[in-house]
């Protein structure tokens, strides 16, 4: 019998990741919370309030950490809880699977390394067809906050600093959840190519612009709202992740000039801060 429960944040894209397998991503104070509580017996079952969560993820994750033979005679509980809204790129999966990776790795594996926990959940992103890249990038950010520029391909963080905490991102969740085809986004890799490069310079809001406009264009989104959000005040916005939402970064005072863009679309707003906190884990 052990109990352990992990909490991980979300994020948003700088840079979209599709194209070259390089992104960019900034942590968000929404959060997830694992709570894994293994008993004698066997199987995974998953109570969530979430209907639309992957249930293959999540046991591919398991799998990752989880020993065959452990697996055989351990019942595993998995209880999970998200302030994230699923399926419109703010990372939830990242950061749902890092949670229970994290919380089975307290319980099974307390040697695991932080690489170690943010691949299971990389890994079986991909395995899971959750994640075309893996996304590394918001795994990321999910887990360690801040700012991570990194190479989804070597699976390595190129450069990562904290965000600053006097910002928020006020977030749009768009009524119509129709996406682009992000097969297209690969047409202008080389844009996506030169935002990344931008962001590891750490000149991150030159970047999300970039990126915004390009991924609107191609993702169903308008990009008159990517500029209207500047010139209201957002020090960067896009499109986050593959969309719909869109994510705007701003200072505190700018917040309510930010809304009002986004309140003659139908949708909801969320404003959540700029996170640079650390997965975390405890036994209960």
């Amino acid at each position: 019998m052990a109990k352990a429960k992990a909490t991980v944040h979300g994020a948003i894209s700088l840079v979209n990741a599709i194209a070259n397998q390089k992104g960019a991503t900034l942590g968000i104070a929404l959060e997830v919370q694992a709570t894994v509580e293994t008993s004698s017996g066997k199987g995974i079952i998953l109570q969530s309030k979430n209907k639309s969560l992957s249930s293959r993820l999540i046991n591919k994750t398991v799998e990752k950490i989880v020993s065959k033979r452990d697996l055989e005679q351990n019942k595993i509980v998995i209880t999970l809880d998200s302030e994230i809204p699923t399926g419109y790129g703010l990372k939830s999966s990242s950061a749902i699977s890092s949670a229970v990776a994290l919380a089975c790795a307290k319980i099974f594996k307390p040697e695991f390394t932080d690489q170690q926990i943010l691949l299971a959940g990389v890994d079986a992103s991909i395995e899971s067809k959750v994640s075309i890249t893996g996304a590394f990038d918001d795994a990321c950010s999910c887990y360690y906050g801040g700012f991570n520029v990194t190479d989804n391909a070597k699976k390595k963080r190129i450069h990562f600093e904290k965000g600053p905490t006097n910002l928020v991102a006020v977030i749009f969740i768009p009524k119509n959840r129709k996406r682009g085809n992000l097969k297209n986004l690969k047409d202008l890799s080389s844009v996506f190519e030169n935002a990344w490069e931008l962001a590891r310079k750490a000149n991150y809001w030159e970047a999300m612009i970039i990126n915004g406009l390009a991924t609107a264009s191609i993702l169903n989104s308008d990009p008159k709202i990517i500029i209207s959000l500047i010139e209201k005040g957002a020090l960067g916005a896009s499109v986050s992740g593959n969309g719909p939402a869109v994510a705007a970064i701003t200072k505190k005072e700018n917040e309510v000039n930010i809304k009002k863009v986004f309140s003659t679309l139908e949708g909801n707003i969320i404003v959540s801060k700029v996170s640079n906190k650390k997965a975390e884990v405890h036994e209960l």
